[in-house]
């Protein structure tokens, strides 16, 4: 579990139904441009933090193609951005997951009706059915993987062959939170395009409007400084307790080494039994303070120590992930994090 499981928040309507993109122009427009082009690659690989409108562009440039299949047509060349009007029967498809030109790979809740770490090799299986038959629809077909990150081995491979060998007429749109941690030879396949963290003016606007708040509520601009530029992470702590909680991963995170046992045993109880939000908040804290440490311009400098950091993120994922899907006590895993922290920085 990392920054990319937070649960989302009840405001955000799902990337498929958005129709509005804050920022990010200069990706949409290179898009637009390789699209119109008529030599448009095949695959794509979005990459960037968790919340900032990843998954949004990929469904702005699903709904553009599947509603403009002639990339040299004259409204495709007159068009300055990606947008279609919402009304648009292409659009209302879409966001109702009901066209047959679109193919989406995400996580899915198994028998038991808890949802899945992983995206499975037979939900990626599904790519060879969905390019292989004989079209429902006529012009482009669409593939979003939301996210490629959440591959298990086997569906990654799954997907891979699929990429070697695309059909004509094929666009795959790959979301990634942690684009170094994609395969290299699913990578070597895909035009890269990173998207940086919203502007704190397109921020505050994108979380006002999720969060029916005015741009200058005082606890809005809070959670959007404390956010990194993604809406996700600004609407999950404009709640007062998650908002709190965060603050106090955060304090305990800066004083690694340093433990102090009390703290830890407060911050336990204050994720509560069953409490999948705070948990998913406490997880995106300790996420996020990883990451930045594991960004450096000169990782040869200390590479013994991002070695460790990056072995303890790969641990703290697995246990996050068990603690979530089997409901288990959180205690034991905010001291089993800060154990494994506190070695790794020393």
């Amino acid at each position: 579990m990392s920054a990319r499981q937070v649960e989302t928040h009840a405001s955000i309507p799902h990337p498929r139904a958005t129709t509005v993109l804050f920022g990010h122009r200069d990706e949409e427009t290179a898009l637009l441009h390789a699209y119109r082009s008529g030599r448009i690659p095949h695959a794509w690989l979005i990459g960037g933090l968790q919340g900032i409108g990843k998954a949004t562009l990929a469904y702005r440039m699903a709904r553009f193609v599947l509603a403009h299949g002639d990339p040299l047509a004259a409204d495709v060349q007159r068009a300055k951005n990606l947008q279609i009007d919402p009304s648009d029967p292409v659009a209302r498809r879409i966001a109702a997951g009901a066209h047959g030109g679109l193919l989406v790979l995400q996580r899915t809740a198994n028998e038991r009706g808890v949802m899945r770490t992983v995206i499975t090799v037979d939900e990626s299986r599904e790519t060879i059915s969905f390019f292989g038959s004989t079209a429902a629809e006529e012009g482009w077909r669409v593939c979003i993987v939301d996210t490629v990150d959440e591959l298990n081995p086997n569906a990654a491979n799954a997907l891979l062959k699929i990429l070697e060998e695309p059909p004509r007429r094929s666009l795959f749109l790959l979301v990634s939170h942690t684009p170094g941690r994609v395969l290299p030879t699913i990578l070597s396949r895909c035009r890269r395009q990173t998207l940086r963290p919203l502007s704190a003016a397109d921020l505050i606007e994108a979380a006002s409007q999720a969060a029916k708040l005015a741009i200058d509520d005082p606890s809005l601009v809070a959670a959007c400084q404390a956010a990194d530029g993604s809406v996700a992470r600004a609407l999950t702590l404009l709640g007062g307790d998650t908002f709190k909680l965060h603050q106090r991963t955060e304090a305990l995170l800066a004083a690694l080494p340093h433990v102090d046992p009390r703290e830890l045993h407060a911050l336990g109880d204050a994720l509560g039994p069953s409490d999948r939000v705070a948990l998913a908040a406490f997880i995106d804290s300790v996420d996020r303070w990883m990451s930045v440490r594991l960004r450096t311009d000169d990782p040869n400098a200390n590479l013994p120590r991002l070695a460790r950091l990056a072995e303890v993120w790969e641990k703290i994922n697995l246990a996050a992930r068990d603690t979530a899907e089997y409901n288990l006590e959180r205690k034991p895993l905010v001291f089993s994090v800060f154990g494994m922290l506190a070695e790794a920085t020393r």
